[in-house]
């Protein structure tokens, strides 16, 4: 039994009687002013990562067809596919790889360049390309396996391209440095060691279970979410060289070489994805949890509790970013094996404008 298992109980309790320097048990506030929300467009399926066109235009991917979409003026056109490995799931379980995380670069408008992270026969890999182009493989031998990929790429502020990544079939890559599995990566724009990585190579974070959102403040400093096995979901403050616990400590433990989450959520409230800043909170999308979290941040970097929004609503949830209209968009995730349960115009991208 994992330590966040026996520490379960107090930690909850701590978290209720709001003990500074703890962890708090994630519960939802009082429900915000009703948002108006309207559907960007729908008829997709699962849609995983989504980037802003200079333009206004949208690029997006859908996981399992391999599709790479443009979204301009209301209307989404294929692009073209990324040749995927078979997908077929094996009794019943859900296969997480595939054509995933976007992002696309901050220098679109002389390079032309988007990112993506893709599944092959042997590992994931971050890949460069044009639109309509070849992709360009710049980080290959990512783990992966049948579930637990990671995925997300998101550009920092600093200018350089992070990458989460999941542990892939073996737990104890989330501790071994020499393994990309179980970490969030940062990188140059042709795969290299971004300047300053605390190890030297493409790592900056590791312990990490399954990481499927990251943001920045803006402060410029970075949160992530973290999907856990059965004790605890997260979201935990990033700091460069710092190990996360997986899998050794999931959710908060008594150990100080691992860094305690900010927040915990049990799994059947959250298993996080997306997440983003947005008017002075973060939004974490919740794919078992069907929800959206609002989270606070404070100025000193600290959050307060989170208020879940949207609950049963629109199904699972994926991906959540600042759309060009200035509203929050979010991405539903209803055609994912075993859970699908569509709508029949799901998968969807819905924007939220808040009162």
């Amino acid at each position: 039994m994992r330590a966040s298992r026996r520490l379960a109980a107090l930690v909850a309790m701590i978290g209720i009687l709001g003990v500074p320097g703890t962890a708090r048990a994630a519960t939802a506030g009082a429900g915000a002013a009703d948002p108006t929300i309207r559907t960007v467009t729908a008829y997709l399926t699962i849609p995983w990562g989504i980037g802003l066109l200079p333009d206004g235009s949208a690029v997006i991917t859908e996981r399992h067809t391999g599709r790479i979409l443009l979204l301009r003026d209301g209307v989404t056109t294929e692009i073209q596919r990324i040749p995927l490995p078979s997908l077929d799931p094996e009794g019943g379980v859900q296969y997480e790889g595939g054509l995933l995380g976007l992002a696309v670069s901050p220098h679109y408008r002389f390079d032309r360049t988007i990112f993506i992270y893709y599944s092959t026969a042997t590992d994931n890999r971050v890949a460069k390309l044009r639109l309509g182009g070849t992709p360009k493989p710049i980080v290959t031998g990512i783990p992966h396996a049948p579930q637990h990929d990671g995925g997300r790429l998101q550009f920092g502020p600093d200018g350089y391209l992070y990458v989460a990544t999941g542990f892939g079939p073996d737990n104890d890559n989330s501790q071994n440095l020499s393994s990309l599995g179980g970490k969030i990566l940062r990188i140059t724009p042709d795969g290299k060691p971004a300047p300053g990585n605390p190890f030297g190579t493409l790592v900056y974070s590791y312990g990490h279970r399954n990481v499927e959102g990251m943001a920045w403040d803006s402060h410029g400093r970075m949160y992530a979410s973290e999907m856990g096995d059965a004790a605890a979901d997260e979201l935990n403050r990033i700091y460069p060289g710092r190990n996360y616990g997986w899998p050794v400590c999931e959710g908060t433990c008594d150990d100080p070489r691992y860094v305690n989450p900010l927040l915990t959520w049990e799994t059947s409230d959250a298993s996080p994805s997306g997440l983003a800043f947005y008017h002075g909170n973060l939004y974490m999308a919740a794919l078992h949890g069907q929800r959206l979290w609002q989270i606070p941040v404070r100025r000193d970097g600290g959050v307060e509790a989170p208020t879940a929004l949207l609950a049963g609503t629109y199904g699972r949830l994926r991906t959540v970013l600042t759309g060009p209209d200035g509203s929050l968009w979010v991405s539903t995730s209803n055609h994912d094996l075993p859970f699908a349960h569509p709508a029949p115009d799901d998968d969807k991208i819905l924007s939220i404008t808040f009162r």
